[in-house]
């Protein structure tokens, strides 16, 4: 028996472009943030754009791939992709901690970082089993308890690694996801609450973290130490006004701002491009989820709209978690800014989502 022929449509065009113009905006900002401390640090006033330009072009390149493949291929294999995520989770901690954490695996000519890849395949078992769960999703126990066992294991595996950040957008978007998917309001809201009890549990037990939520209600109280990024990051956003010093004009990038291409960089584009720079930033943030929640709309298939939903909320708590930090809005954390902070892993997997998204939107009812 032949196989069904799945009829592709196109790409949606405003999210394709939104995508690489935030992928242009991060390169550009890598180079600029950076170029002051890899001069001075690495004798290469290019190095860190060299690394960035690298990875963001093989991220196209698996984007363009994943586009092309038909995305009801995760679905298919996502016992497969569970087993070897949780496999590279247990794999960080065979090497030694880097900055106290231990989220990375080296492999020489790079690092990979395995709770990048952990936040997606989330999403697809989620999205697959809501589908396959029906309206049964509106029971407690059987329909939405599995979804916070399963997350809550792969989200404690990250925070082991000593990165509450992305555990907690792994809970966050399975929130997301399941409410989506139809359970019930009270329901959520009682997990939601345990969720967040846990949430100041972990702070509370490691000292650095309860340092920096009690320092973000007032960092000039500590403006030396402990509140010395959160001042520097509101300097900079305040010394580029309406247009901005120029890029390239950064001074809080000259050894003010620790590693400011990192989860910091919205600061140094606020300071370069000013006011403009940073809703144009934010614009692109908005475009991509108005977009990504018309293709969830549109999608041929239960499954293809709660992925998309889940790839799209990614990347969307992401951004308002970084640039709430950077903002002064919410204590500090480190979550990088999608698309545009320094980091291959981010930029590879980041992108292969995407392409999964455009698929979706490839695929979409109205075909």
């Amino acid at each position: 028996m032949k196989k069904p022929v799945i009829k592709m449509g196109s790409v949606d065009f405003v999210l394709f472009c939104t995508i690489l113009l935030l992928v242009t905006v991060g390169v550009i900002m890598v180079y600029s943030a950076s170029s002051y401390t890899s001069f001075f640090g690495k004798q290469d006033s290019m190095f860190f754009l060299k690394k960035q330009a690298l990875w963001a072009v093989i991220g196209i390149i698996a984007m363009f791939f994943t586009i092309k493949l038909d995305y009801h291929l995760v679905k298919k294999h996502i016992a497969l992709l569970m087993i070897v995520t949780t496999a590279l989770l247990l794999v960080v901690f065979a090497f030694p901690a880097n900055k106290g954490a231990q989220r990375w695996i080296p492999l020489g000519f790079a690092s990979l970082q395995p709770s990048e890849i952990a936040k997606y395949v989330v999403v697809a078992y989620t999205a697959k089993s809501l589908e396959n769960k029906g309206e049964n999703v509106k029971s407690f126990f059987y329909g939405i308890i599995p979804y916070f066992i399963v997350s809550g294991i792969f989200a404690a595996l990250v925070l082991a690694e000593k990165n509450l950040s992305i555990a907690s957008v792994i809970m966050i978007v399975t929130i997301i996801m399941v409410f989506v998917g139809g359970s019930k309001i009270s329901h959520l809201v009682s997990l939601a609450s345990v969720v967040g009890v846990l949430g100041v549990i972990f702070i509370l037990i490691e000292p650095y973290r309860l340092d920096r939520l009690l320092n973000f209600r007032n960092p000039w109280a500590d403006a030396r130490d402990k509140g010395y990024q959160l001042i520097q990051s509101l300097l900079a956003l305040g010394s580029g006004g309406i247009t901005g010093l120029g890029i390239g004009q950064s001074r809080q990038k000259c050894y003010y701002i620790p590693e400011p291409h990192n989860d910091f960089i919205f600061s140094i584009i606020g300071e370069e491009m000013g006011f403009i720079g940073t809703t144009f930033v934010v614009l692109l943030f908005i475009i991509f989820v108005w977009r990504g929640i018309k293709i969830a709309m549109e999608a041929k298939d239960t499954f293809g709209s709660l992925l998309a939903v889940g790839i799209t909320s990614v990347v969307a708590v992401q951004a308002l978690i970084n640039i709430a930090v950077v903002t002064g809005s919410m204590p500090v954390t480190g979550v990088p800014l999608p698309f545009i902070s320094y980091g291959g892993s981010s930029l590879v997997f980041n992108l292969m989502a995407m392409g999964v998204l455009l698929n979706i939107s490839r695929q979409s009812a109205n075909v």
